[in-house]
């Protein structure tokens, strides 16, 4: 895992080394094992480095080979790179290193754009041909690792991180309207390739984009599952079950892959104590396996520790429960809202970083049980979608999941801020209008993995993991794992509360307690009900100059809340007064 940025003139000029050196110290967090920078032409790069596979200076980035006229820096992890590494070798390749990145880099010269097609993992990356001065921008389908862009005439920047471009400089830092309209409606995701920043976008999921030196662009879009039962229909339940716990464990196999140790982020719940039992069915001894927990905080539990205790004992794995108390926590939410690319609201994102702080420790990997819950129909708006006619898909789907309605939403935003075009309730439509999917719980379940899910809890555990040089893997995003869920009848995944299929093909492998407790979370009630310091810090940037002068929102209903701080609450539940005060705490915290 690592950080990268770079500079390319489209323009005949010579790239901007200083912007590009800018960069630097806000990727040093991604990648502190090293460092490098490259410059020829039109083109600068910088990388940090994260050393997991080949820890020697062989794997060392900006990667080049003279030979092939190619220069590539990498963020992520190839899984498979030792088969295709092979394969390559079969075709007459040769390999100066035992690196990951140096296989993307052959199977580029190979296949071209479509080497994206062979890879299993999370990546994203850059790819420059020395002779054509062609640059090649991919990232990988579930979009786990990201990439940042800022064009400008005559310039394309792109970086890991959103603050290494807000370093640079030379950027429109405005608020984007249809962002913030986004951000507002579903707790703080902006999809691409739009950031809450005019002068900033980032590459979609899936996505492969060249770059021709006289500035024109090609996307290349090579994964879009499909929604649809086919040849599938007559399947069985146990066999789908059976189908769904076999690409599981090749799943999380895969991503024991490393030159490092490998452990388990345990929440406790069914989900990363799957990957723990799959991990000790494969004959895994002493795993590390770290859980955190909270205090108390308006009568609401800030700790799983029941469940997870439960399963590291049933597995007798290296256990670490973390407890955070009262004067961590704001500290804590500062620095989360630091590590943070683009605002997000979620309070994981705390819990996250407190988390990696202290795994970093023990660690270098870990595996994470993120994104079963859209993958696999396990949150509660999802139950209430099951017969609802397509016509009225986007409807049903903005009732159960959206934060607040256009017309709320009016009251709110101010109104020189406010696009009263819908840009939301326009995207949704046009979601659920596209083929592909055949049922409304079918097309939320593709919008979920393909748009939710990727700028907001996967987007988090990047962020908060790699705040701390911890590299988070994701065995429920595995592509082929995702595709098999995408193809099973949404009756299977909605059956036993949610999650259904996933909860039957794991009796006799997890405890019955975890698999028929109640749906968990990381708990951080502080930051769901705002009280002393926490309400404190949300008051004082909603009412400081900053907020004042750049006015995002109608004054008398943020006095309203703040009178009220606990009362208004979104449709899922959050406290809608921290959505508002984190927006600001970030945009403030990054000198917008």
């Amino acid at each position: 895992m690592c950080g990268l940025g770079g500079e390319l003139r489209l323009d005949g000029g010579a790239p901007d080394v200083d912007a590009v050196a800018r960069m630097s110290p806000a990727l040093t967090a991604r990648g502190p094992d090293g460092s490098g920078t490259w410059c020829h032409g039109p083109l600068a790069l910088v990388h940090h480095r994260l050393k997991v596979i080949d820890l020697s200076d062989a794997g060392s980035q900006p990667m080049t080979d003279d030979e092939l006229g190619l220069v590539i820096v990498f963020n992520g992890c190839i899984y498979n790179h030792g088969v295709l590494r092979s394969e390559l070798e079969s075709m007459g390749y040769r390999f100066f290193s035992r690196s990951d990145t140096e296989v993307v880099l052959k199977a580029y010269h190979r296949w071209g754009a479509r080497c994206v097609e062979h890879f299993h993992g999370m990546f994203a990356f850059a790819v420059y041909e020395r002779d054509s001065r062609r640059l090649v921008l991919a990232r990988d389908r579930l979009g786990i690792k990201p990439l940042y862009l800022a064009v400008t005439p005559g310039r394309l920047r792109f970086a890991s991180t959103l603050p290494a471009l807000l370093a640079a400089g030379d950027l429109d830092t405005g608020v984007d309207p249809v962002a913030l309209h986004h951000y507002m409606s579903w707790h703080s995701v902006v999809p691409p390739p739009r950031t809450i920043l005019r002068g900033v976008g980032k590459l979609p999921p899936a996505t492969v984009r060249t770059v021709e030196l006289d500035g024109t662009a090609r996307d290349l879009t090579y994964w879009n599952p499909v929604f649809t039962r086919g040849a599938d229909a007559t399947r069985t339940p146990e066999e789908w079950q059976e189908e769904v716990l076999g690409s599981l464990r090749t799943a999380v196999e895969r991503r024991m892959v490393a030159d490092v140790p490998v452990g388990v982020l345990l929440s406790g719940g069914l989900d990363s104590s799957l990957i723990v039992a799959v991990l000790a069915e494969s004959g895994q001894k002493a795993l590390s396996t770290f859980s955190i927990g909270f205090e108390e905080a308006g009568g609401e539990a800030g700790d799983e520790f029941e469940y997870s205790d439960l399963v590291a004992k049933c597995f007798d794995t290296d256990h670490h429960q973390i407890r955070i108390d009262e004067r961590r926590l704001l500290p804590g939410v500062d620095a989360a809202v630091a590590a943070m690319s683009e605002p997000m609201v979620s309070h994981d994102c705390v819990a996250f970083y407190l988390l990696s702080e202290q795994v970093s420790q023990e660690v270098t990997v870990v595996q994470s049980g993120q994104g079963a819950d859209e993958v696999f129909a396990g949150y509660d708006w999802y139950p209430p979608l099951r017969d609802v006619p397509r016509a009225r898909a986007a409807d049903a789907y903005a009732r159960a999941f959206v934060d607040r309605s256009h017309q709320a939403m009016s009251e709110l935003v101010a109104p020189e801020w406010f696009d009263d075009t819908d840009p939301s309730g326009r995207f949704l439509r046009e979601h659920f209008g596209a083929p592909g999917a055949d049922s409304t719980l079918d097309a939320a379940l593709r919008l979920d993995s393909r748009v939710m899910l990727v700028d907001d809890p996967v987007k988090r555990v990047d962020n908060m993991t790699m705040a701390w040089g911890l590299e988070a893997r994701v065995p429920f995003l595995d592509h082929e794992l995702v595709e098999v869920a995408a193809r099973c009848p949404p009756e299977l995944k909605l059956a036993c509360g949610g999650k259904g299929v996933l909860k039957q093909a794991s009796r006799g492998v997890v405890p019955d307690e975890v698999i028929d407790r109640p749906k968990g979370y990381f708990p951080v009630p502080g930051v769901r009900h705002l009280g002393g310091g926490m309400l404190t810090r949300v008051r004082d940037a909603l009412t400081s100059a900053s907020a004042r002068d750049r006015q995002l929102f109608r004054p008398e209903a943020v006095n309203q809340m703040l009178s009220y701080p606990n009362s208004t609450r979104t449709t899922l539940g959050s406290n809608a007064l921290w959505q508002l005060g984190l927006l600001e705490m970030w945009l403030q915290q990054k000198g917008v």
